[in-house]
This record gives C-alpha cells, structure tokens and sequence, in this order.
C-alpha cells in the first residue's frame, strides 16, 4: 500500500467517478457519484433530496470514498494466481455539506470542467432552482491511501511448465466519436475528442526503472518538484512554469492537443514509489500512415544518465511498433540541443535531415530542427539493443 499524496490526487483527477459509501438511518449506503478534486479537497456531486444529501444536512457524515482504475486482467497459470492490474484510492473522513454560495459555484464549475477543459464556460451556470436541487459535498483529503498492481503473471515454479496461456489482458477506456443532440448548431468544441483512436490512447506502460501513466493535471505538484531546474528547459517551446498553477495551465494547454487526437502525453513516474520524474508524450500522429513522433520528453537532473529515459524510449518504440503496428516513428530537436541528438542517435534512430527555420523558441528567435527517423524494418534490431544497454546497466 501506499500512501503517496501525488499518487492519489493523480488517479482522483483521472477517474470521472467514484463510489460513497455512508450510513443512514442505522444501515450502510453505497452511492456511485461523480467527484472533482480542487486542491486538498474532494467534492461530491449529489441531489438536495437524496438519501446523502438528507443525512449530511444535520452535520458532517462519516463517508469512504473509493476510486478504481482497471489496467489490466493479469491470466495466471493457476486459479489462485489470476489477479489485476488497477490503481485505486480510497479516502476516508467527515464529508460537510457546501452551503458558501462561491465555494458551490467554483465546486460545481470544477466538476464540469473536469469533462472538458473550457466547458464550464461554454454551457450555461446554474439557476437558484437547480443550486437548490443539487447538493455537493466537501472531504478534505487527509486520510487518503493509494493502491496500486502493475506488472505481469506471478506463477509459482512448478507452475511454469503447464500447458495453459498465462499473460495480462490490457484494459483501456476509450471515448467514441461524439454525438450531437437534435437541433445542435454549434461547431464540434476543442475539447471534445473528435474519435478516439488507440493511436491517441495514452495507455499505462510500465518498466524497471519506470512507469509511463497517462498524464493529468494531478501530475502538475510533482512536474513542479523534479523539472525545477531552468536547464532541463532550455530547448522546450515554453519557459519554465514555477508554480504549481502555473503547471496546471502549461498541462492544461498540452493536454488539449490530444481531444485532437495530434498528441498524447505520459508521466514519467518512479514504479517503487510513485514519485514524478518527467514527461514525454506521441505526436504529430497520423494513423492513415501508421507514424508518429516522439518529443516533448523532459526529465529531472538527478535522472539524467540513468536507465529512466532509456527504457521509456523503449516502453513508447515498443507500444508503437509492437502494438500500434507502426511503419516509422520519429524525433525532431533543436539544432542546439546535441545532448538530445547524441542521445537519439543511441536509440538507433537515422539523422535524416535538417528543417531550417522550423519553428520559433520562446524568446522569439527561429530554431533549425534535426530530423531522425526509424522505421518498422530496422526496430528489432533497435529495440535488441536498447534492451542490451538496460541489462549491462
């Protein structure tokens, strides 16, 4: 079990809803809900009338709150061994009923705008009607615990020569294609997916030395914690965010590509102790062509030179040419910037050529962008490698 903060708060703000569980009149209530997390505070969507809703209105109510992420169906061997991959929270606490006008307001506008960036201000507020229909209560998190199983089969020895499949069944939630109500005129909004491709499913991949989970804004408290060095900056298309709500928006504005299906993003996570070391994402992605880019990768100092950027190349090499049945994948880099040249050549990747004047840096001159490329016919022997220099190290 463990009880890592930035852990919890990133599969609270990825999980759209949750399960309360409660006791009214002398008997327990379970209630599937949908929740937001604003800061140290969870807030709990419910009806005015309500079981929940009833009971919290004489006081504070003793609840659990429990969150689960399904990854995986892990087939064992044996009936004893099948098991899950999942991440899970559970919080506990006195949950209060919300009763400050602003503090409903800005928990319910969260709670919409956790379905799509920007949709909070593109859909109409509440009336006092509906303010008074609708209850939302507020948990601090402060007894919180985060659960989590990732990995492969664990048969026992004798176990291994049975003639039976054994192996992990990937589970991956996937929006569809929206579809517009009768009467609806307006444009299809960014924020909406316009179909979800696997190309644009930034599934949870996990290694040794790291663990790719798809990246949120909980991630933003510990981006600001392992990026807080002005040089692991200096050849990406911003400038530092120093605050965590700073980081919120800088993640905010990148994770808004994906609705695009363009560009997907992972947090590069420490597996023994959930604790943030970067992030990298998929992008310019085009499945008619079955090619994709890597880029936008940043790490911490303290795990440069490690096998953390190693084996994340080859966790994002082998999803895309193993599972997303890839012909080429890509990298382009500043022209300045030969720390990341030398260290995508080492991958096995092609210098392909330059794009002068390609795109503008921050502080507004004009960068020359080096091209490297691999295609499907040279990854095995690519991917032999890399997975060589991990063992050696």
């Amino acid at each position: 079990m463990h009880y890592d903060r930035a852990l919890a708060h990133a599969i609270l703000d990825e999980a759209y809803d949750c399960t309360v569980g409660f006791v009214a009149d002398g008997e327990p209530r379970v209630l599937p809900t949908l929740h937001v997390r604003v800061g140290e505070t969870l807030y709990l969507h419910g009806s005015s009338g309500g079981r929940m809703g009833l009971t919290v209105r004489h006081g504070e109510v003793p609840v659990a709150v429990s969150v689960t992420l399904l990854d995986g169906i892990v087939y064992a061997r044996s009936h004893v061994h099948h098991s899950a991959n999942y991440r899970s929270v559970v919080v506990h606490g006195p949950a209060r009923l919300v009763t400050d006008p602003d503090e409903k307001k800005a928990a319910m506008a969260a709670l919409v705008d956790k379905v799509g960036a920007g949709r909070a201000a593109d859909s109409r507020p509440p009336n006092k009607r509906e303010m008074a229909e609708t209850s939302v209560l507020a948990l601090e998190l402060r007894e919180v615990s985060a659960r989590a199983r990732s990995g492969g089969v664990i048969d026992d020895e004798d176990d291994l020569s049975l003639p039976h499949w054994a192996g992990v069944l990937p589970v991956r939630q996937v929006f569809g294609p929206p579809a517009a109500a009768d009467g609806v005129s307006a444009a299809l909004p960014a924020y909406l997916p316009g179909s979800e491709l696997p190309w644009a499913a930034p599934v949870p991949l996990t290694g040794r030395h790291v663990r790719l989970e798809p990246l949120t804004l909980g991630h933003a408290a510990g981006l600001v914690e392992a990026l807080g060095d002005d040089e692991v900056w200096q050849h990406m298309p911003t400038t530092r965010p120093r605050t965590v709500e700073a980081m919120r928006d800088y993640l905010t504005r990148l994770l808004g590509a994906r609705w695009s299906g363009s560009q997907v993003a992972w947090a590069q996570v420490e597996p023994a102790t959930g604790r943030v070391l970067g992030m990298t994402s998929y992008h310019d992605i085009d499945p008619e062509r079955r090619a994709l880019a890597i880029g936008h990768t940043i790490v911490g100092r303290p795990w440069w030179r490690t096998g953390v950027n190693t084996e994340a190349k080859l966790l994002l090499l082998t999803h895309a040419f193993d599972e997303l049945k890839a012909e080429r994948v890509s990298w382009y880099t500043d022209i300045r910037n030969e720390r990341s040249q030398q260290a995508i050549a080492r991958l096995g990747a092609v210098r392909e050529g330059v794009l002068r004047r390609h795109k503008q840096r921050p502080d507004g001159s004009w960068r020359d962008t080096v091209v490297f490329g691999l295609t499907v016919d040279e990854w095995p022997a690519a991917g032999q490698k890399l997975r060589e220099r991990l063992t050696a190290g």
